[in-house]
């Protein structure tokens, strides 16, 4: 550890979001730790990725959350959940805060991938959602979401999905759309599924660019938001969730493999053949 590190220790069992920040900055103060001043992405050119025995971690103090009692003081069978906290499950967190979800809310979920599905958690679990709408067609997705708390799956996609939405909210949509995909597709149907009034949160990285046209929102009185999830900032909390046994994040991952067959995880994923892989040495 470097010398000017105070709150860890050597042999400290550690959670490590995707991000570094120094938590200490304006931008992590406010929460939003993935635009922290100092602050960088594992992976990116010129730094450690998280896929190695060894990875060197900046401003440690304001990154690192030491989980109590340590490795040997943790329940191995817990050891996915915090795994889960370093990305998904904080970021489908967000995108249901981003949403406005508050206890006895509605909500859309559109993506069943482990950011969706944490969302799902995250909605029910954390914020108090009552009812939950998942869009999934895949049977093991949709079983998870359901355990995750999803009252209702919809399978149905485009203008299809949308109006199976409208059919069990009576007509009038939700006030609270998680997109947790980042496609024109995935946009197209979160806004038609919102109610008038309602919010939109997305996590789902537009890496399609999707173009969005302002005359929807506009004439819906929607709230859209999105952004990096900030994973520091919900560390905390849903870590003792964890350890208590009450936040199952760790279930999104289906499928464990050798750190050096990580191709296979990817592709494994990219074919859904898997939710989320674990890599172990």
């Amino acid at each position: 550890m470097g010398a000017d590190v105070t709150t860890l220790s050597v042999g400290d069992l550690v959670v490590a979001p995707f991000q570094w920040s120094d938590n200490t900055c304006p931008a992590c103060l406010d929460g939003i730790q993935t635009r922290c001043e100092h602050g960088g992405t594992f992976g990116a050119p010129g730094t450690d990725g998280g896929q190695g025995e060894a990875v060197r971690v900046p401003e440690g103090d304001g990154t690192l959350v030491a989980v109590p009692g340590g490795l040997e003081g943790t329940d191995p069978a817990l050891l996915t959940g915090l795994l889960a906290l370093t990305d998904v499950a904080a970021t489908g967190l967000h995108g249901a805060v981003l949403a406005g979800v508050t206890q006895g809310s509605t909500v859309a979920v559109v993506g069943d991938g482990a950011v969706g599905l944490s969302a799902v958690l995250g909605a029910t679990t954390v914020l108090g959602a009552e009812r939950v709408i998942l869009m999934s067609r895949h049977t093991d997705r949709a079983e998870l979401g359901r355990r995750f708390g999803a009252t209702d799956v919809v399978a149905e996609r485009g203008e299809e999905g949308v109006a199976k939405v409208l059919e069990l909210t009576g007509g009038l949509g939700v006030r609270h759309v998680v997109e947790a995909v980042g496609t024109p597709e995935s946009w197209e149907m979160s806004l038609g599924m919102a109610r008038v009034g309602g919010r939109v949160g997305a996590v789902g990285v537009p890496h399609t660019s999707p173009q969005l046209g302002i005359f929807t929102p506009f004439r819906q009185h929607l709230t859209l938001s999105f952004g990096v999830a900030p994973a520091r900032r919900y560390l905390p909390d849903l870590l003792t969730r964890v350890l208590a046994g009450t936040y199952d994040a760790g279930a999104v991952f289906d499928l464990t493999i050798p750190l050096d067959s990580v191709a296979d995880g990817y592709r494994a994923m990219d074919e859904r053949r898997s939710i989320k892989t674990v890599l172990v040495p």
